[in-house]
């Protein structure tokens, strides 16, 4: 007997608390509305304890096993809460409260703090609750709340052109993609006459195989947008390049993780490839995204020179390497760990991700520059974020630094355990050559001698404390990953 009897809807208890504190940062604005006399601490420390309540929500309906072997069904199975949507939570959560944390001291001058700090929250509720979604009713909801406000966000820094610039980019591919997905979602209805999706699995053996064809394959479109996966993914670099630092770490960690979590619930609920190959084989489409995303996403990072830059390009990088979670569920190897494998690169990712671009977040603060001459020579003013940033950027290699190097490994033996070993190759030598452009900002910081004067007068506390957690969260996964697999694995067990 439970210690405590829950009712079933509090097993969505991450994304509600998540909502809440979006309206409560909206009331805090509406009783201070004036810009120039926003609390910027008050907004902080409101934002951090709901992402952290909502981490604590998940982490411990995990631990008590929450949704587990039977998932919870909510609103006339609408919804749902079971391994995966608790594991998916978590990183969005985690991701969330670095993310606050580091905005304290990013957008202290920056006007209309509270609406930044609301339209953050609106996106993580929709980020939670499509790892939530169990019809494609609920997903397209779930995936505009969260696509709608990171618009916004992105060109939130209304006196920068960059910003500005990027923010209508992604607004216009998010909207062609959104065009793209319904559309997707309107042939897949015409065939099975249904939107649960389980129900839509049931249908798919006796659907019109052309019409049931099309439109899995732009349903696939608009997921490859949410990832910033090739050939959808052209708006990620300006998006990310443009948007507030923060926002850039949020979109790049957290939302891509949303993306994937509607990505493994769709192709292995609603169209589970032993009932829907004879009409369209989803593995092979996974399987030329995932290389063709792993090779563009590392060669374009090698040629940049701006760091920011050549971090978004990486993130369309490790796009790659989460699709092979997807493109080698070939059922000839064990597909939980497969799928798993998957979850866990997204958990590390999330923290080694969201920290490198922080520490971006925090050279700009001090108006370092964003080239790698720029940084030369900064591990001499800022050492403990230097060994943090190295700690990221090796870990991203998949060097033993860090639980990259774990996240990889695990990703690329489940690949060839699948009978997938050219797949697992060409992630080694992406992985190989992205070696070569983070080893630039390593050497930058160290080694280098600086090319300016650094006028560092402050440390800002929000912004290295965010830091220094992601780094020793980063290194801490390498000893408990055997923990963490074991969640994933069993969330994806439930599904495959």
């Amino acid at each position: 007997m439970a210690a405590i009897e829950l009712p079933q809807w509090a097993a969505l208890a991450p994304a509600l608390v998540l909502g809440l504190t979006a309206l409560v940062l909206f009331i805090i604005d509406s009783i201070e509305p004036e810009p120039d006399t926003t609390n910027t601490g008050l907004l902080t420390g409101v934002g951090l304890a709901g992402a952290l309540a909502a981490l604590a929500f998940n982490v411990w309906y995990l631990a008590a096993g929450t949704g587990q072997p039977a998932a919870i069904e909510l609103f006339g199975d609408q919804l749902l809460v079971d391994g995966m949507t608790l594991v998916f939570g978590t990183i969005v959560a985690s991701v969330l409260a670095l993310v606050v944390l580091g905005s304290y001291d990013y957008f202290t001058d920056v006007p209309y703090r509270a609406e930044y700090f609301s339209l953050v929250f609106l996106a993580a509720t929709g980020m939670t609750l499509l790892g939530a979604v169990n019809s494609f009713a609920t997903a397209l909801l779930a995936l505009e709340l969260a696509s709608l406000p990171s618009y916004a966000l992105v060109a939130s820094l209304k006196d920068n052109k960059g910003s500005v610039e990027g923010g209508l980019k992604y607004f216009l591919v998010g909207a062609l993609s959104s065009a793209i997905f319904v559309y997707g979602i309107s042939l897949v209805y015409v065939a099975t006459g249904h939107l649960a999706f389980t129900e839509v699995a049931a249908a798919v053996s006796d659907a019109p195989a052309g019409i049931l064809g099309v439109g899995v394959v732009m349903v696939a479109g608009g997921v490859a947008f949410k990832t910033a996966s090739v050939p959808f993914h052209f708006w990620a670099p300006e998006a990310y390049e443009g948007a507030p630092t923060p926002i850039s770490a949020f979109l790049s960690s957290a939302s891509k993780a949303a993306g994937f979590v509607l990505a493994f619930r769709l192709f292995t609920t609603a169209f589970p490839h032993d009932l829907i190959s004879g009409t369209i084989d989803w593995l092979l489409l996974f399987q030329i995204l995932a290389v063709a995303t792993m090779v563009l996403g590392n060669f374009a990072a090698a040629t940049q020179n701006n760091v920011k830059r050549m971090l978004a390009y990486s993130s369309i990088g490790h796009a790659g390497y989460v699709l092979i979670a997807l493109a080698a569920l070939t059922g000839h190897g064990d597909d939980s760990l497969v799928l798993g494998a998957g979850m866990l690169h997204l958990l590390v990712y999330g923290f080694m991700n969201t920290g490198a671009f922080l520490f971006v977040g925090l050279a700009e603060y001090w108006d370092v520059g964003r080239t790698f001459e720029d940084y030369n020579g900064l591990a001499r003013e800022a050492p403990v974020a230097a060994v943090a940033m190295t700690v990221f950027l090796f870990s991203l290699a998949g060097l033993p630094v860090g639980a990259g190097f774990l996240s990889k490994y695990v990703l690329f033996g489940a690949a060839v355990g699948a009978g997938l070993w050219w797949l697992a190759a060409v992630g080694a030598i992406a992985s190989a050559l992205s070696l070569f452009y983070y080893s630039r900002v390593v050497k930058a910081l160290w080694f280098e001698e600086p090319t300016q004067d650094f006028e560092i007068e402050s440390y800002p506390i929000g912004l290295y404390t965010a830091i220094i957690v992601a780094a020793v969260v980063t290194v801490l996964l390498l000893p408990a990953f055997g923990f963490a697999s074991e969640e994933a694995i069993a969330a994806a067990g439930a599904l495959v």
